[in-house]
């Protein structure tokens, strides 16, 4: 608002500067033509010339005035250009960290006004210059400030334009598949995805059309070893307003793909002669936008860059992709780092326990407490882990660690991702209730549960599961008071595809010596009603009326734990229990873990035949009673008039097995 003031201020002097210029260049050009027709007397004369003098004066004051405004505004166009750019990288940083899954604004609307606002300022005090140059060049003289001074400003001027235009061309969205992955920055050969940049200028000149180019790896001079891409459908848009909004300059790049180069003698799978020292995942390639951009006579090129991006051909690299992202956002501010893998730095527990947190806000809305960063911490460094303990991007990524279980080779981020997705696909209401301890230790799980009364349970995620794992255990207590503590085998997402958690919670059974089964789970940590915390996710039991003929009755299909101490060691976990449940289960041949013998029929079904068949002895043909002719029943299976009473004895007899045999295969 300050430098519009000025502007117009400078504006308000210009325009009186040249009614001065105008005025004297009047009585300037009569005094020379009346001193060549009708000179007149000296005196007269040195007092026009004095007059002269002294408006000449007057526009030299002014031509000063106005070049100490112009200086004035350049400075203060300089500071606020910093003031912007420091907004911009703030923009930026908050934009890198969204990318990972913090919540913060990246909305570009301020920023575009205030861009928009001081450029159109110094495009008005270019018109304003080019107004004084044409002054300048109708009238000057020998001491003329504006002689040695305006090309300068002109200079000036235009170098604060076009850092003020290179500033404002930036990424709006980055690179982003909508399918199989909604992870920003990871992209799959041959999978479309979308990408938009913006110029925070609103400044366009219809009658010349902008075009933007995007490039990959535009500058790959280091990159040895690289696969190298190219950009399928059109490289080239056009810069346009954005209708929907109506703000800004955008340029939407939508469904377009990245293709591999073939390289001659490249074996298929691999790298071929191109191999270098980066796995696939550890490549970081950079997707570069480039604008010639025009308008007032100022012409420049505008460039800007995406993060960097891992580019996959499988999706079982995405999980590995994705965490190469999260440690180069989270350590390095500089986008054209590219070889950045090729020594990766350590991060301290500090820095990977916030962005960890992050990872579980983006899926749900709840993060990570520190009671389970903690776990996480001594998962991955060992107890007596604190902020400062560095964990290296192998251990992260790579290596098993080294509380999983010795026939386990996954590596944490592997665990981290699996636990992920089954909270997206299966757990996001629970976890977000706060019904999940989730990350807790054995030895702290047995801290919590010790002191509460029997039935008391919690649910965790399984350590010893890459893909996702969630269980359950609880305490109860023997004889003598001591607590024993009981788990289950971790339900997998595959499981839970059929049988929803608070289900397999509510029908869970453990079967008891008696061969009575009953639920062990009574209380969720530390002393909520088991139903009280998961009556609301019940699905409901299926009703089927017994009066409808010819309908099935409701059967549910279960399996059971039974007593911990026959068939396992104390702190061992328990088999598996699915849970009583209405819907079929996955076909038998399918999942042989849901085998029939592994199931209690519940409820007989009265329209099924019930048949032991394990108790009767194979029957024969020949086990089936002798009818007699004489036989009622016999009988009814002939029609006496179709036998004629020439029939011999032996064409009965032989008719007479033919219907036993008959009946025999209608028995059977």
């Amino acid at each position: 608002m300050e430098m519009q003031k000025t502007v117009q201020g400078l504006k308000c002097s210009i325009e009186h500067h040249s009614e001065l210029q105008d005025h004297f260049d009047f009585c300037f050009r009569t005094h020379n033509h009346l001193e060549k027709t009708n000179p007149a007397i000296a005196p007269i004369r040195a007092k026009k010339i004095e007059n002269l003098q002294s408006m000449l004066n007057k526009l030299n004051h002014f031509r000063q005035e106005m070049k100490s405004q112009i200086h004035e505004l350049l400075g203060r166009s300089a500071t606020l250009r910093s003031f912007l750019l420091e907004e911009v990288s703030e923009w930026q940083n908050r934009q890198r960290l969204a990318c990972i899954g913090e919540k913060c604004d990246t909305s570009l609307c301020r920023l575009e006004e205030w861009f928009t606002k001081n450029a159109e300022i110094l495009f008005y005090l270019l018109h304003l210059l080019k107004m004084l140059k044409g002054m300048y060049e109708k009238l000057t003289y020998e001491t003329d400030p504006l002689k040695g001074q305006l090309p300068l400003l002109f200079k000036a001027l235009q170098e604060q334009i076009i850092c003020l235009l290179k500033s404002a061309f930036v990424v709006e969205v980055q690179p982003k598949m909508q399918v199989p992955n909604q992870r920003p920055l990871v992209l799959r050969t041959n999978h479309k995805f979308s990408i938009r940049a913006r110029l925070l200028v609103k400044l366009l000149d219809r009658n010349k059309p902008l075009e933007v180019k995007i490039e990959i790896d535009r500058d790959a001079t280091n990159l040895t070893g690289f696969r190298k891409f190219n950009i399928l459908t059109s490289s080239t848009k056009t810069l346009m307003m954005d209708e929907p909004q109506k703000q800004g300059l955008v340029c939407d790049f939508k469904y377009i793909t990245v293709k591999e180069q073939k390289i001659s003698g490249a074996g298929k799978g691999n790298k071929g002669i191109s191999e270098g020292s980066l796995s696939v995942t550890e490549e970081l390639h950079v997707i570069t936008f480039t604008l010639d951009y025009c308008y007032q006579d100022i012409k420049c090129e505008l460039q800007t860059s995406t993060l960097p991006v891992v580019i996959v051909s499988n999706a079982n690299q995405i999980a590995t992709a994705w965490a190469s992202i999260l440690w180069f956002i989270m350590l390095s501010r500089d986008t054209k780092n590219q070889l950045f893998f090729s020594k990766p730095p350590a991060a301290t527990w500090a820095q990977l326990s916030i962005v960890l947190s992050w990872q579980f806000s983006a899926v749900s809305e709840q993060g990570l407490d520190n009671h389970q960063l903690k776990m996480l911490g001594e998962k991955l460094c060992g107890p007596g882990v604190n902020s400062e303990s560095t964990i290296t991007w192998d251990r992260f990524s790579k290596e098993s660690t080294a509380s999983s279980p010795e026939n386990n080779n996954f590596s944490f981020w592997t665990w981290i991702d699996g636990i992920l997705l089954l909270i997206q696909e299966h757990l996001l209401q629970l976890w977000n209730k706060k019904l999940i301890m989730g990350f807790v230790s054995r030895k702290y799980e047995k801290r919590l549960l010790k002191k509460k009364r029997a039935g008391t349970f919690l649910i965790r995620f399984s350590e010893s599961t890459s893909s996702g794992g969630i269980t359950f255990t609880w305490v109860d207590f023997n004889n003598d008071g001591v607590p024993e503590f009981n788990s289950v085998e971790p339900y997998t997402r595959k499981e839970l595809e059929f049988l929803s958690l608070p289900d397999i919670i509510r029908h869970y059974q453990l079967l008891a010596t008696e061969v009575i089964p009953e639920n062990p789970l009574l209380y969720l940590y530390p002393d909520m009603p088991r139903d009280e915390a998961f009556g609301s996710y019940y699905k409901e039991c299926q009703k089927v009326s017994t009066m409808e003929q010819r309908q099935y009755l409701n059967r549910r299909l279960i399996r059971v734990s039974t007593q911990p101490a026959e068939t396992q060691t104390p702190d061992v976990p328990v088999n598996e229990l699915l849970p009583i449940s209405n819907e079929l289960v996955a076909d038998g041949l399918q999942n042989p873990e849901y085998r029939e013998d592994n199931f209690l029929l519940i409820k007989e079904d009265p329209f099924l035949f019930q048949s032991n068949e394990e108790e009767q002895e194979p029957s024969s043909l020949f086990d089936m009673p002798n009818l007699q002719v004489d036989d009622p029943d016999f009988q009814s299976l002939l029609t006496v008039d179709n036998i004629s009473n020439d029939t011999s004895g032996d064409e009965i007899d032989d008719l007479m097995k033919l219907y036993a045999k008959v009946e025999v295969g209608q028995c059977l």
